[in-house]
């Protein structure tokens, strides 16, 4: 762990009524990292990377994730053959070109691939809007892998010259959505360094998420969850 006196740490207060989340308040610093904290936050992922089989990055636009520090950790993943996941805020823009992974959700998906969302179709892969934004992002940003999160629709994994798939979500009550994109990334990047094939990895983080939905709060699921959750 790093610690800076500039900066304080998150606090998230979410006002829950009924078992729903109503509003969050955050209190926060967004302002970018000093350069002196930003080399040993490099330093420290170097040293964390050399004996990983991933890298998961989530952007929450609070000033962590930088240009400079994720084109050191493509230099440090690349030759390694370590896989990169990240999790976008588009609204902080960065290049994420080259990456293993994008997870964005539909808006996120769109605003990425500056396109309207004038379209919603029940059947995400008849959604011809939905289609081509993730086509553009295939395109210009060249992931091995896009993973659009799609909510109570469950999920579309794409690859560049493949159709792509839909996985429907299995969630039977949604009791509080907090953590259930970092539940995606985590669970399908865990799969994949693993040995997981990109469609078995889909479809245990899409359980996984569905699981993390059903429960009130942020929440993690246990391996014996998960093997519960394919049984039934």
């Amino acid at each position: 762990m790093l610690a800076s006196g500039a900066r304080c740490t998150t606090v998230k207060t979410r006002i829950v009524a009924h078992k729903q989340q109503v509003v969050r308040i955050d209190r926060e610093s967004r302002s970018g990292l000093p350069v002196n904290l930003t080399r040993q936050v490099m330093s420290r992922l170097e040293a964390e990377a050399s004996g990983s089989g991933a890298v998961i990055v989530g952007d929450y636009g609070k000033g962590v994730v930088t240009q400079p520090l994720l084109e050191r950790l493509k230099q440090i993943c690349r030759p390694r053959g370590m896989w990169l996941s990240l999790d976008p805020k588009p609204t902080h823009p960065l290049d994420l070109s080259g990456l293993s992974l994008i997870t964005p959700n539909r808006k996120e998906t769109f605003e990425l691939a500056r396109l309207p969302d004038t379209t919603r179709n029940a059947d995400p892969l008849a959604d011809a809007h939905l289609i081509q934004a993730a086509g553009r992002l295939l395109e210009e940003l060249r992931p091995a892998l896009l993973l659009v999160t799609l909510g109570e629709q469950g999920m579309l994994l794409c690859q560049r010259r493949q159709a792509p798939v839909h996985i429907p979500t299995v969630a039977q009550d949604v009791f509080d959505v907090s953590g259930a994109g970092d539940t995606v990334i985590a669970t399908f990047t865990l799969a994949i360094a693993a040995g997981a094939s990109p469609l078995e990895a889909a479809v245990l983080s899409n359980h996984a998420a569905g699981l993390v939905v059903g429960k009130v709060g942020t929440a993690t699921v246990t391996p014996e969850e998960l093997l519960a959750s394919f049984k039934e």
